[in-house]
């Protein structure tokens, strides 16, 4: 097997919060008439592509108008059955980017224009967890089929349940008897509507502030529901990246990459663990005085400030989420075989998603043969 493409190979049956995987997605739901009568792009092409969250590089800054920290790429596959023949990429946003996807979707105007208005809808979300995708395309009046968005019915019932609770808080305040159910039906709910506006009038805000405010609020809840969630988790995936030792020989120069990259991203998940929980600290102290001392103004400060909060978060425990799936995908537990290059590039993956902290870029292995449509 080509070890140049190996990772893209690898990527064949994951999807994570930093990868969305429309290629397993159409092979998965072939036969869902929904999931063709609702497409997320109307381009089969494009609907059969990857789409990444990538953390740009220096070398990528002259692609884009304006310095980008994160970007959405999109990688479309030579050949759909045979992913070691790699693929050809471009990222939302760069510089001739709707001519490049015109050409490569082979699209009609009308289409085109649907597909650059839900790729620019994804670019903006700092993660591609689908229960975000889900919510901002809904608020946008987005509607696709279920199929796209890899929810369960328990962890969506558990996510009600835990707003619920969180909203429980809000009941008096809001005037109690069944304020509670109407305010969990509301935040979940795809409008802003009537039922949400006591709030906004109790909080001072415009109504695209609190539009978007509202939408960075649910961004929290489900943040927080996540953390509870999937934590012990991280850990238990960080002590497996600790102690796997990868099969057959390794180079000098692998053993010291390994070695260097394993101790960064452990501490640099760590890192951004501790971020997330200070992010959420600042939403509970907020909230805490708005349901306690029914004092709106550090929750309205909150609110504006969200959106801008809600994209730092999103992206570390974007980071962090794909490590824990993509591990799970790749590692049944009790069988860790791997070689040395393979590990390599699961580890170069792992950091570029966690930012400049991690240094990868002195990696012994090849980068995935993946062309780059700007240089052609």
């Amino acid at each position: 097997m080509d070890r140049s493409v190996r990772f893209l190979s690898a990527l064949g049956g994951a999807s994570t919060s930093r990868v969305l995987n429309l290629h397993r997605i159409a092979m998965d739901h072939a036969k869902d008439p929904e999931h063709a009568q609702k497409p997320l792009f109307l381009s089969l092409t494009i609907n059969r592509a990857f789409l990444l969250k990538h953390r740009t590089r220096a070398d990528e800054a002259y692609l884009f108008p304006s310095p980008k920290t994160v970007v959405t790429k999109i990688i479309i596959p030579f050949d759909a059955h045979d992913l070691r023949a790699g693929g050809r990429s471009l990222f939302v946003d760069q510089r001739g980017y709707a001519d490049m996807l015109r050409s490569a979707g082979h699209y009609s105007d009308d289409a085109l224009d649907r597909d650059l208005w839900v790729l620019r809808l994804l670019n903006a979300v700092p993660s591609l967890d689908p229960f975000l995708l889900r919510e901002h395309l809904r608020n946008n009046n987005i509607d696709v089929s279920p199929t796209y968005f890899s929810i369960s019915d328990g962890d969506q019932q558990r996510m009600v349940e835990f707003v619920s609770q969180e909203m429980s808080r809000l009941v008096l305040l809001a005037g109690g008897g069944d304020s509670g159910g109407r305010l969990v039906s509301a935040m979940l709910s795809n409008q802003i509507d009537e039922k949400l506006e006591p709030l906004r009038v109790t909080l001072g805000l415009t109504g695209s502030d609190f539009r978007e405010g509202v939408f960075s609020w649910r961004g929290f809840l489900y943040y927080k529901w996540s953390m509870g969630k999937f934590w012990p988790d991280v850990m238990n995936v960080l002590r497996d990246l600790s102690q796997i030792q990868p099969l057959g020989g390794q180079t000098p120069e692998q053993k010291v990459y390994l070695s260097s990259a394993r101790h960064s991203i452990i501490a640099t998940v760590r890192d951004h663990g501790n971020d997330v929980n200070k992010a959420l600290a600042v939403y509970d102290a907020s909230f805490r005085e708005l349901v306690e001392d029914q004092s709106p103004r550090h929750f309205r400060d909150f609110l504006l400030s969200a959106p801008f909060m809600f994209l730092e978060l999103g992206e570390k425990l974007g980071a962090i989420s794909h490590i824990v799936s993509f591990w799970r995908y790749r590692f049944r537990p009790n069988s860790q075989k791997v070689d040395s290059d393979e590990l390599a590039a699961i580890f170069q993956d792992f950091a570029l998603g966690l930012g400049d902290k991690v240094k990868c870029d002195k990696s012994p292995i090849k980068k995935p043969v993946v062309i780059d449509m700007t240089a052609a």
